[in-house]
């Protein structure tokens, strides 16, 4: 008897614990951990500079505190929110939804620009290339970056698709950067025939002064393609993400917030950070890229490594 009261004093115990535990997430003592994909390749004064103010806004308007950090690949973003090391990250569309199908990661939020939440991707060519369709790379070599990237792995690919090309017949060699602008950056050493990035990226690079846009021409734009979002970890106290929630659905008109310091992919200013998103707005990514299965990645992968050691 004694001992079945001691372990029922011990439960007891660990219960009454749990809500304060709860409750020191998102404190100064245990800040809520957030990591980015390293969309612009991944540098802690690129890709973190653009979300440490939308975080720091938040913390002013909420108390909630935060520790950013940019992930090495898309593919270590995915495992750190699976493996419990983070609890908010900033994904890639399809990055996101392989988090998502593996049951660690849930919407938060997704920035919204001139009242839409899309943006695009691009195949871009030389300015002097003779290329003037997507079927006209047919022989022809490309560069990719993460293989988790929706704008600049899978949306590429679906452009070949829908132009007839099958990249691992109909290319004579594909190289994998890992990011946008070391593709672009590829391209623009000549050593591919074309690239695929995303816009913002393409733009982001720009204006840094790494490409000329004068050396470059779009030869093909995708669809739209969700912006990239926001997400939590599911395990999660529910009470902290209806928190984050109220935070970032109302930021950019808190008092004393600068609206200049909401900003998101590439750097720019939002409108705002929707958290009533559906996860519906993703069905786009899904019914676009069904063929990209882990079979035809891998054989991509493949191809792109025997091209980079021949």
């Amino acid at each position: 008897m004694r001992i079945l009261y001691a372990a029922l004093l011990v439960f007891l115990s660990a219960l009454s614990t749990y809500p304060s535990y709860a409750q020191e997430i998102g404190s100064q003592q245990k800040p809520i951990r957030v990591m980015l994909i390293p969309a612009d390749g991944g540098t802690e004064d690129g890709t973190k500079a653009d979300f440490q103010p939308l975080f720091d806004a938040i913390t002013r308007s909420s108390d909630l505190h935060f520790t950013v950090s940019t992930g090495q690949s898309y593919a270590a973003v995915i495992e750190a929110m699976c493996a419990g090391l983070t609890d908010i990250v900033w994904y890639g569309p399809a990055s996101y939804l392989e988090a998502r199908d593996r049951g660690c990661a849930e919407l938060l939020a997704v920035e919204e620009r001139d009242g839409t939440s899309t943006y695009y991707a691009g195949l871009f060519v030389a300015a002097d290339s003779g290329a003037s369709s997507v079927a006209d790379l047919s022989g022809g070599s490309l560069a990719l970056g993460s293989s988790h990237s929706a704008s600049s792995f899978a949306y590429p690919l679906v452009m070949l698709k829908n132009a007839g090309l099958d990249p691992l017949k109909d290319l004579s060699a594909l190289r994998v950067t890992g990011s946008h602008t070391n593709s672009l950056l590829a391209l623009k050493n000549g050593l591919v025939d074309a690239a695929g990035a995303s816009f913002v990226s393409f733009e982001r690079a720009v204006n840094q002064g790494s490409l000329d846009p004068r050396a470059f021409r779009i030869l093909a734009k995708s669809d739209p393609i969700p912006n990239p979002p926001i997400a939590m970890n599911t395990a999660l106290p529910e009470a902290i993400k209806a928190e984050l929630k109220k935070a970032m659905s109302g930021i950019h008109e808190a008092d004393g917030i600068n609206p200049a310091s909401i900003r998101g992919y590439g750097g720019k200013q939002v409108d705002r950070y929707n958290t009533e998103a559906s996860e519906d707005l993703f069905d786009s990514v899904i019914s676009a890229t069904y063929f990209l299965d882990d079979d035809y990645r891998a054989a991509i992968l493949r191809k792109a490594d025997a091209s980079q050691r021949g």
